[in-house]
């Protein structure tokens, strides 16, 4: 039987790019501006892939009465400088083209505003590779005005690039593996019943992504290409039955 040509959805930050202090330093001129502690280096990696406004308030400890301020001087902050800072990880290029040009379709879903997320991608020169990027809304809560409702939790943002997938490619329809670095990423598959691969040059903790579950734990993208590969020849099936750490290096 022909291997079905499984979509893969990508987390954003951490997984396709390395912020290179693009995040964390938005984070820490808005802390400072409101006199607030700037957390440790730990602590403020930790900070990258949840949703802002969580990070915000459980590990930075802003004030619910500064959360809006802290949100609008890091994106100024982050829109200005940060994006600039960014860069893709070794071989991410590459990886994505060799996908586009075999036919696989590709989405993102990522917890940064959905506007945003696609100025990123852009900025990259990687946004024409994808037929879906999805986010969160301007205020990670709500809609945004256009591209209709933005779910603002990550399963949801996972549901809504596996609903486009699946209309630009219906044979796959409920097919997809996805690729992240954190926790959260692999709870978005699980509840969409997708495998996660999990990437080992992003911002997880050591043990994090074994713990959530990802089905596999890579280190370079030639393993990554090589796991979505194998896990093509299974879709719609758990591909493994304990975590693999491979690719090491």
């Amino acid at each position: 039987m022909t291997p079905i040509t499984v979509p893969v959805i990508f987390d954003l930050d951490g997984t396709l790019v390395d912020p290179a202090g693009g995040i964390t330093d938005g984070i820490a001129a808005a802390l400072t501006e409101l006199r607030l502690p700037v957390p440790g280096k730990s602590r403020m990696d930790a900070m990258i892939g949840p949703k802002l406004s969580h990070s915000l308030t459980e590990i930075a400890g802003v004030p619910a009465a500064l959360l809006d301020d802290a949100i609008r001087i890091y994106r100024a902050h982050y829109v200005s400088t940060g994006i600039a800072q960014g860069r893709l990880y070794p071989g991410i290029r590459s990886l994505l083209e060799d996908f586009a040009a075999a036919g696989r379709p590709l989405a993102v879903a990522t917890q940064k505003p959905e506007g945003l997320a696609r100025v990123v991608l852009a900025h990259h020169g990687i946004a024409g590779l994808f037929h879906s990027i999805r986010g969160s809304a301007a205020d990670e809560t709500g809609g945004a005005p256009d591209t209709g409702h933005v779910p603002a939790g990550k399963a949801d943002i996972v549901a809504a690039a596996l609903s486009d997938l699946a209309a630009a490619a219906p044979a796959t329809a409920g097919l997809g593996v996805m690729v992240g670095d954190r926790a959260q990423d692999v709870a978005g598959a699980a509840a969409n019943g997708l495998d996660c691969v999990g990437v080992g040059w992003g911002f997880a903790p050591d043990g994090e992504l074994h713990e959530a579950g990802a089905v596999e734990i890579v280190h370079t993208t030639t393993a990554l290409h090589a796991t979505i590969t194998r896990l093509s020849e299974r879709p719609g099936t758990t591909a493994l039955n304990e975590v693999h750490t491979i690719g090491n290096v």
